[in-house]
């Protein structure tokens, strides 16, 4: 049970246009966005930065497996299962999916931005020449290399939402690794 009320015909009048935009991407409206939605700013920054990075140029494939191996790492069960469904929707198999989970790709690229996001995740973005090094040594410039760490963040922000306010998950469950 949410630990704060999942907000939909009662959310904030400034939560109500973007609840609406949410619900038609999404054909309902996931319970992650009822619980943001208590806040208005907040509810419009991530919901922004989802609809920018989507239109990143990492692809939405790749955002897909960088949130689920910080979900995994952040033992957030409602991204995990969430973006599993994303991914496979943005052309991830179920094999790709779960190795994301892990942290792992058969692909070099896929891989190294992997270990590059779990890094600044466990060590809270103190990282060295090496690690932005390998990034270019698989064909990231800048442009990637800050898009991967807002991915981070914006995970970062909806792993800390609904682990600490205990959203229930309203996707098909994915188990922690």
């Amino acid at each position: 049970m949410s630990r704060i009320n999942l907000q939909t015909q009662t959310a904030p009048a400034a939560s109500q246009p973007l609840l609406a935009q949410i619900h038609k991407a999404f054909g309902a409206t996931p319970n992650m966005f009822k619980a943001v939605a208590n806040s208005p700013a907040a509810l419009q920054s991530m919901w922004g930065a989802f609809g920018a990075l989507g239109n990143g140029s990492l692809g939405s494939k790749l955002g897909e497996q960088l949130a689920v191996a910080i979900a995994n790492r952040n033992r957030c069960e409602y991204c995990l299962a969430a973006h599993t469904v994303l991914g496979q929707q943005a052309g991830a198999t179920a094999t790709e999916m779960a190795a994301a989970q892990a942290g792992q790709s058969d692909d070099a690229r896929t891989a190294a931005a992997l270990r590059f996001a779990l890094k600044v995740v466990e060590q809270r973005a103190q990282l060295g020449d090496a690690d932005v090094a390998e990034l270019r040594s698989v064909g990231f410039g800048d442009e990637q290399i800050v898009e991967i760490l807002a991915h981070v963040a914006l995970n970062l922000f909806t792993n800390y939402i609904n682990v600490a306010l205990d959203v229930p998950v309203d996707f098909p469950k994915v188990a922690l690794k």
